[in-house]
């Protein structure tokens, strides 16, 4: 019989993206007012993996990925979802969004990505949130899924969270 016990701390993370990078910025501080302080901020880079998002926001958008510094539970991703939900509301014009904000943390084992679209490999938390596993952690590297969006695939993207997870690592042995 296994013995439940409480899972560790994870990292918040952010994957922000929006039509200008004045919008980026403005959503990454409200970000940054509504969890604390990053540990890390990339660069800007332009998001062009996809189209989709172009009808909807145009072309020629901006991303930054951010880690936080506050390790979180990670029971807490469905309200963090919901809350950047809210969020990209209020960036909302013409009923067309221009930020888009999507929560995750990482884990010792895996990235896990917060969504609002149920698919086999999502698997229900709560009120509408469910759970993307992005990517798994085996051989000392981030290893992609078959579901795997391109851009979360690409090396440079797998590198950076290497980076973030070794961060988070040391605050885990700092806590013991």
């Amino acid at each position: 019989m296994s013995k439940p016990t409480p899972a560790e701390p994870v990292k918040l993370i952010f994957s922000v993206f929006a039509a200008s990078v004045d919008l980026l910025d403005e959503a990454v501080a409200r970000l940054i007012a509504c969890y604390g302080p990053p540990d890390f901020v990339s660069d800007v880079v332009l998001f062009d993996y996809t189209s989709y998002y172009c009808r909807e926001m145009g072309g020629n958008l901006v991303r930054r990925f951010l880690s936080m510094e506050k390790l979180i539970r990670p029971e807490s991703l469905p309200d963090i979802k919901l809350a950047t939900n809210e969020l990209e509301n209020e960036f909302t014009q013409e009923g067309k969004r221009r930020v888009n904000i999507d929560p995750g943390y990482i884990a010792k084992g895996h990235l896990i990505l917060a969504t609002g679209k149920s698919y086999a490999h999502r698997p229900y938390l709560r009120d509408g949130i469910y759970a993307d596993l992005t990517l798994y952690y085996q051989n000392k590297k981030f290893c992609p899924l078959p579901w795997t969006y391109p851009d979360y695939a690409d090396e440079k993207q797998l590198l950076m969270l290497a980076k973030i997870r070794a961060t988070y690592l040391l605050q885990l042995k700092a806590m013991e």
